[in-house]
């Protein structure tokens, strides 16, 4: 029984997948006046020399996700008297415009206004999903489906400037969000728009210059 028990915890380790290697962007492919590994984390930063033209991604060149489980530690960096940081982690999508960098579908969003860290988005697509705190179930149109909590209460440990934790959980219809531990958002998505699977990538959202950084990706299929 013991030698099973070990079998089998070591076959949950080894589905375990670091995305990120803490040296260079082997495996990913976007911008690269853009995206870089600073600190062995990968950077995603825009000044104004060099500005995004829109939103763009660093795409995971993987292959595609479909029920899964994604870890990672994410802080923004904004630059002086802005206060500006706006990112997320696409998952699910399909890259619209693969010369620059351009993906569409569900986003995980995250920024440094905490009205919107940890709620769910769908970027060229159906807008805000899920608003931090809500479950939502979608057949045709979004319908309330019960309640998390009261936003600040969930958040009460963000700081957006430091490292966060931030957990997707994706599996069939249902959707769930953490951040530091805490649920977010809980969406069942039974919609004819629904995505089954899709690509992963990183937002760099334009605007004012900012700085987000990423660490520690860790993706767990599940069966």
């Amino acid at each position: 029984v013991l030698l099973t028990m070990l079998f089998a915890g070591a076959c949950a380790v080894a589905e375990e997948q670091q995305l990120f290697n803490g040296k260079d962007l082997t495996g990913w492919e976007g911008n690269t006046d853009l995206w870089s590994v600073q600190d062995g984390c990968i950077t995603g930063r825009t000044t104004k020399e060099t500005p995004a033209p829109g939103n763009t991604f660093l795409i995971w060149k993987g292959g595609e996700v479909s029920d899964f489980e994604l870890t990672l530690k994410v802080k923004f960096t904004t630059e002086p008297d802005n206060g500006f940081g706006n990112s997320g982690i696409q998952f699910r999508s399909k890259v619209a415009d693969p010369a620059k960098f351009v993906v569409g579908g569900y986003q995980g969003d995250m920024a440094t206004t905490t009205t919107y860290f940890g709620m769910l988005y769908e970027e060229r697509g159906r807008g805000i999903l899920d608003n931090v705190g809500s479950k939502v179930l979608i057949k045709e149109a979004p319908e309330p489906a019960g309640t998390l909590g009261k936003p600040d209460e969930i958040l009460a440990g963000l700081k957006p400037t430091e490292w966060n934790e931030y957990r997707i959980v994706a599996k069939g219809s249902l959707i769930r969000i953490y951040v530091n531990g805490r649920q977010t958002i809980e969406l069942d998505d039974q919609s004819k728009a629904a995505a089954s699977a899709g690509v992963l990538a990183l937002q760099l959202h334009a605007g004012p210059p900012m700085m987000v950084q990423f660490k520690d990706l860790v993706l767990k299929p599940l069966k």
